[in-house]
Formats: C-alpha cells, sequence, structure tokens
C-alpha cells in the first residue's frame, strides 16, 4: 500500500467521486485489512488491531498477542513468551497483552488482493444502497426517465431513470395505443422498489391510479397543501380516469380547484396523458349521494342501497341516459363501481326491464 498521505489522498477521492461517506469506506477497509491479516497470519479478529483517522493522519495496522509464561507458547502468532516480550519492555508480565506495529509491506502480495476485492465489494454495496435509498424515497411518486430500448418481440420497453438506475416498463403497466422511442423523455410511477443482490429493483408504471394523482398535485396547490384532499380514483388507461375529491375548506370548491381556471389544470394532466378523459366527482360520505355523482355525467334519479347484500345497489336513470349512464362497453358503470366500491345495477325510468332482470354486470 502507498505512504499514509497517499492513502488518505486516495480516500478522499474515492468519496468525491463515489458520493460514499468516508466512513462508510473506512469501515469496509477496515474489516477487509483484518481479514487480510487474518488470513496472513492465522490469527483471530480479537488479534488485529487496525487504526485509521483521516483528521490526524493515523494509519496503523498492529497483531496483537498473549504474553505467556516463558516454556507455555504454544502459537507465535497470537502468543509471545515473558522473556521475549521483555526485551520491548522490562515491565510486561504474563497475562498482559502485546501490540505490535505491522508495517504494510508484510501483508505481502495475497493480503493486498485481498483487501482491494473487499473495498471493491463495499464500495458496489454503498452504491447500490445509496441507489435503493435514493429510489425508495420516490416510491409512489412520479420520476422522468429516458427510454433506452424498445423490445418490439417481448413488448417492454427499457428506461434510464437518472440515480435511479434502469427500469423494465412492461406491456401490462404501458397505457393502450402510446408509442415510445428511443431517447424519449417519460414521466413514470414508482409502484414499488425491491432490494435484490443486483441492486434496487424498480417497478413502475404509466397505468397506475396513482399517476393521475401525482400529476393532479403537481397541477393543483390545494391538493399538495392538503386543503382538497383525492379519496378516490378509478381508471382505464388511454382511455378515461374518474377522481373524487373532496375539500377540508368550506370556502374551497374541491371540482372547481382540479378544474382550474377555463379548465386549464385538468387540461394539462390530459395532455401528459395523451389526452385521457378525466371526470372530476365531489366525494361525499353519504354513499348514495357519491355513486349519484361517480355516474357523471348521466343524471341520476334515485339510488337504493339494497339491504342484506354487501356493497350492492340499483341505480334508476332516465331512460334517454340509459346508455351515457353504463357508458361505451360498459365503461363508465365499470369505473363507477370501482370508485365507489359498489355493485351497480342501473336500470331505466320507465322499468321496461323488469324488477328482477338484471340490466348491468359490474366486474
Amino acid at each position: 500500500m502507498a505512504s499514509n498521505n497517499e492513502f488518505f489522498e486516495a480516500l478522499s477521492m474515492l468519496t468525491r467521486e463515489r458520493g460514499i461517506t468516508p466512513e462508510y469506506l473506512l469501515e469496509k477497509i477496515e474489516a477487509a485489512i483484518v481479514i487480510a491479516v487474518k488470513k496472513n497470519y492465522e490469527v483471530e479478529e480479537e488479534n488485529v488491531l487496525v487504526e485509521i483517522d483521516p483528521g490526524k493522519g493515523k494509519f496503523n495496522v498492529s497483531l496483537v498477542r498473549d504474553i505467556v509464561p516463558d516454556g507455555e507458547m504454544e502459537n507465535e502468532n497470537t502468543q509471545i513468551e515473558e522473556s521475549e516480550a521483555q526485551h520491548i519492555r522490562k515491565t510486561y508480565k504474563a497475562g498482559q497483552r502485546l501490540v505490535t506495529s505491522l508495517k504494510t509491506k508484510e501483508f505481502g502480495r495475497i493480503a493486498a488482493q485481498t483487501a482491494k476485492h473487499v473495498i471493491r465489494q463495499g464500495i458496489r454495496e454503498a452504491e447500490r444502497n445509496q441507489q435503493l435509498n435514493e429510489m425508495q424515497s420516490k416510491s409512489h411518486e412520479i420520476v422522468l426517465a429516458t427510454v433506452t430500448h424498445v423490445d418490439e418481440e417481448k413488448g417492454t420497453v427499457s428506461l434510464n431513470l437518472g440515480k435511479g438506475g434502469d427500469a423494465i416498463l412492461p406491456h401490462s403497466e404501458q397505457v393502450p395505443g402510446e408509442v415510445y422511442t428511443e431517447g424519449q423523455q417519460l414521466q413514470v410511477y414508482v409502484v414499488d422498489v425491491l432490494a435484490t443482490e443486483r441492486g434496487p429493483r424498480v417497478m413502475i408504471s404509466r397505468t397506475h391510479p396513482g399517476l393521475v394523482k401525482r400529476l393532479f398535485e403537481m397541477e393543483v396547490p390545494e391538493i399538495y397543501d392538503g386543503t382538497v384532499e383525492v379519496k378516490a380514483i378509478s381508471r382505464e388507461a388511454g382511455a378515461r380516469t374518474k377522481m373524487a375529491v373532496w375539500s377540508n375548506d368550506a370556502n374551497v370548491n374541491p371540482v372547481s380547484a382540479c378544474i382550474g381556471a377555463h379548465g386549464d389544470r385538468v387540461a394539462h394532466v390530459v395532455e401528459k396523458l395523451g389526452g385521457e378523459k378525466i371526470d372530476i366527482i365531489k366525494w361525499s360520505e353519504d354513499i348514495s349521494e357519491f355513486i349519484a355523482a361517480s355516474l357523471s355525467p348521466a343524471k341520476v334519479i334515485k339510488v337504493e342501497l339494497l339491504p342484506g347484500e354487501t356493497n350492492s345497489c340499483k341505480v334508476t336513470v332516465p331512460d334517454h341516459q340509459l346508455s351515457l349512464a353504463i357508458g361505451n362497453k360498459g365503461q363508465n358503470a365499470r369505473l363507477c363501481a370501482r370508485l365507489t366500491g359498489y355493485n351497480i345495477d342501473i336500470r331505466p325510468e320507465s322499468g321496461y326491464y323488469g324488477e328482477d332482470d338484471d340490466n348491468v354486470t359490474n366486474d
């Protein structure tokens, strides 16, 4: 190894280039040196003393041996006879311990290689931990990623998340109809971050309802500061989203706050979602009122909660609004059911389907 000054200069450089704390690196370097000495001298960890103090420029490696009575030495690496110890200091007695400084060159080639290997491992581990902490802090948030590769065969998209490393956007988490190209910048929602031996595995999505919620937080100050709460979201990515909001301030209309003046706020979110339609609904503690609002843009005449059945109801709408309430291929009814948590049977005012006929099922 190099002189103390060169060692600490190298340590400082590693800290700057890797962005890893000196304390963490020193811990790994000390552990590496202990392993090297143990291997080279065939001793236990208790027989190795490592002192590294960058502030004082101190770097010492020592072998600690037990002083034993003459003639009782069994291991010259871990023990020293009393008479020999007294050549070093006359006051030494059997039962005490003798600390002998080692010169760096005494480690030998194998010891140096061992130290380098463990230090490299430590640096990689520190970088993985740093990356993991970086991404875990962004869990359930939006990050800006760059498309690095599009696999047409597998249908996956590889993305670079900056300091968060790389991630795969599976086909199931892509918005139907969206086209991705290399070099394109993309906002993705971090669903979860898993720790693996190869570093953090970041689960990302473009279809998660959380993406819509975070986009509104970025556009609507009242959501960001907590005045307006997003109570529920149901989404069919690329087509339509329903979002239920509520205000903690009687003077703030939650729906108007999300729409913005001249519809600017909601328009910005729609643009970022590639034209996806968004229905913003006022949440209510009264479930009947909430269900009626959720079927917007259709008007509701009556909501009847079914007794004895878990979260089921019948909803009556004007005849001419039945198709609007159900939506294209049942989409409006499905989104309403997911938003409210209720199974909803939609019927026309004329009741021509009959009392026992099933009109709409919400999967």
